[in-house]
């Protein structure tokens, strides 16, 4: 899927996938490192397998955390709202429906059962 590689990668998921991201780095690429969510309710984390491909790819890998540039958001939303408005840029939101859906909902996030934003409607206010 990858002829010349992957440039830029933005990982939160870990595991299996980050393993699987290293083999196909471009030379040069970064990984920006936000989180790693396959791994947060595992009693023992899986170590990542494919390392040596920072050394080989000579690539960046830089972890770093949302709160750091929280300064910036007032800004973001200053010029993404706009484009939110002229449907520009489109989002998706899955709603589960009362709060005796939220756990169901919650656990699908593990699964990839969900699309999108996973929302639960508690209320209609």
């Amino acid at each position: 899927c990858f002829p010349e590689g992957i440039d830029i990668y933005f990982e939160n998921v870990g595991g299996k996938m980050l393993d699987a991201v290293l083999i196909n780095m471009k030379i040069g690429g970064q990984i920006a490192v936000c989180g790693m969510i396959s791994q947060y309710n595992l009693d023992e984390p899986k170590g990542i397998h494919n390392l040596t491909r920072l050394i080989l790819k000579q690539v960046r890998m830089e972890g770093f955390l949302v709160s750091d540039y929280n300064h910036l958001y007032p800004k973001f939303l200053e010029m993404i709202i706009p484009h939110i408005k002229w449907a520009k840029i489109v989002y998706i939101e899955d709603t589960a429906e009362g709060l005796e859906s939220a756990l169901a909902a919650r656990v699908g996030l593990f699964s990839g059962r969900n699309l999108g934003k996973q929302v639960a409607a508690v209320a209609s206010e």
